[in-house]
């Protein structure tokens, strides 16, 4: 399973696409979602007003600048009308991450991204125009509550009653194969992926069989795909 979460995934480029993102705020989650869009192959501009962290990744990101971004002038000097994404990474300063996202707003950027640190944080982003609102330690606060209290391996919301759950094949379905072992009609989830246990994952068909130790990646209801991942 991929250690970045779903809404991350809407970052990455298509083939032959890098994209330009200007991420805003480099503390640990703004320099880690940056570095790894840069791993991904695009272009980033980095933003913070801290001389510390603009000279710590100034070899590390595509460019980095020292800019205050609560200031819509700067921001205009920066370029950032011509931007077609940013990331607002700015989490311990709420003024500074809302007054930044509304002059993003002003300065129309079709695609505004915003970390979130609180339930009220994320709502006032939102009302004051972010386009996509993220809440990283809330996100992983219930991903490892799932897998603490789950039989899951490992677990990925898509949506507030959806979920991915990686789990080891239960005992009931081995020997058989999908169609067979009518996982959507008995127990409402659908495998996606199978791992064998000593291959990698791979797509599952109707055709394949379950064998003992083999690893599903199951998609359903969030509550259907943990009651199979329970499965004894």
């Amino acid at each position: 399973m991929p250690d970045n979460p779903p809404w991350f995934q809407r970052l990455r480029p298509s083939a032959g696409s890098p994209r330009t993102i200007m991420v805003v705020g480099l503390g640990r989650f703004g320099s880690a979602l940056a570095e790894t869009l840069v791993d991904l192959g695009h272009d980033v501009l980095g933003v913070d007003r801290s001389p510390a962290l603009v000279n710590r990744y100034a070899g590390v990101l595509t460019h980095v600048t020292q800019a205050d971004s609560t200031d819509v002038e700067a921001l205009r000097q920066l370029g950032i009308e011509d931007m077609p994404h940013v990331v607002v990474a700015i989490g311990h300063d709420m003024e500074a991450s809302i007054l930044t996202v509304a002059n993003m707003v002003d300065l129309d950027v079709p695609d505004i991204w915003a970390k979130a640190t609180t339930r009220s944080h994320a709502d006032i982003l939102t009302r004051v125009g972010a386009h996509h609102v993220v809440s990283p330690e809330t996100d992983m606060g219930r991903r490892v509550a799932h897998l603490v209290t789950g039989g899951a391996m490992d677990y990925v919301a898509l949506d507030e009653d959806f979920a991915l759950v990686e789990t080891d094949a239960p005992p009931s379905v081995v020997g058989k194969s999908l169609k067979e072992a009518r996982l959507r009609e008995n127990y409402g989830v659908t495998v996606v992926c199978i791992k064998p246990a000593m291959g990698s994952f791979t797509y599952a068909t109707p055709d394949t069989t379950v064998d003992e130790g083999d690893v599903l990646l199951v998609a359903g209801e969030t509550r259907k795909a943990e009651a199979f991942a329970e499965l004894e």
